[in-house]
């Protein structure tokens, strides 16, 4: 199994007895031509967005695409000067509606391609329209914080959901990512460490309540 977009490290901890598991199971789901909606939850830092790209990977081209939920934060416009923009990230930073339309599309799978936006960490915007999902593509990766929240605007998307995983890592870890992260894309070490502290771990609190209601927990380092 090559995965040339991802870390030699992530692609070590994705072969785990647990995920192998998983994966084989997920395969047996695929038969038959059907389409599957995985959704991947976790919180901040917790690496969703590396196992989905390895999932994906994994499966081949042509067999699997990611489209994340980070594609539908509010942009900046709407934010900017508003308390929200402080809690950047929280539930109600996020178009749920839109979201939800989405995937009511893709499970419909009447389209030839749906596009589907993306979120630019470069820019700290959703972008829309970045991503072609063919509606030969059997699965569909979505991943995202709130996917396994009882918000009802949550449980909504939820319902268009074969399966949720959680992704399940140290906090410890969870929090250095980041602050790595928040640097790498402009903060100072003092204002990426508040960050995480705050808003983040706020969030993930949220979140971390929440793993009892995913149908896998997955453990990943």
């Amino acid at each position: 199994m090559t995965m040339p977009n991802v870390q030699p490290q992530a692609v070590r901890a994705f072969d785990s007895p647990a995920i192998r598991q998983a994966v084989m199971e997920l395969r047996l789901r695929l038969t038959g031509g059907i389409r599957v909606l995985l959704g991947v939850a976790g919180a901040p830092g917790s690496g969703k967005s590396t196992f989905a790209a390895c999932l994906a990977e994994s499966f081949g081209p042509g067999s699997a695409l990611v489209v994340p939920m980070d594609g539908f934060h509010l942009g900046n416009a709407i934010i900017d000067g508003t308390p929200l923009k402080q809690r950047k990230g929280a539930p109600d930073t996020f178009d749920v509606g839109g979201y939800f339309s989405l995937l009511q599309r893709l499970a419909r799978r009447d389209e030839d391609i749906v596009y589907a936006p993306d979120f630019r960490r470069a820019i700290d915007e959703p972008v829309a329209a970045s991503i072609a999902v063919p509606a030969s593509v059997p699965l569909i990766i979505t991943e995202g914080n709130y996917l396994l929240s009882d918000d009802p605007k949550w449980q909504q998307v939820r319902s268009q959901l074969d399966e949720v995983w959680f992704i399940d890592t140290p906090p410890g870890l969870r929090l250095s990512r980041l602050v790595e992260r928040h640097m790498l894309f402009g903060m100072d070490r003092p204002a990426a460490e508040a960050w995480a502290a705050g808003s983040d771990e706020a969030n993930a609190r949220l979140i971390e309540a929440t793993r009892h209601r995913a149908d896998r927990v997955i453990p990943w380092f």
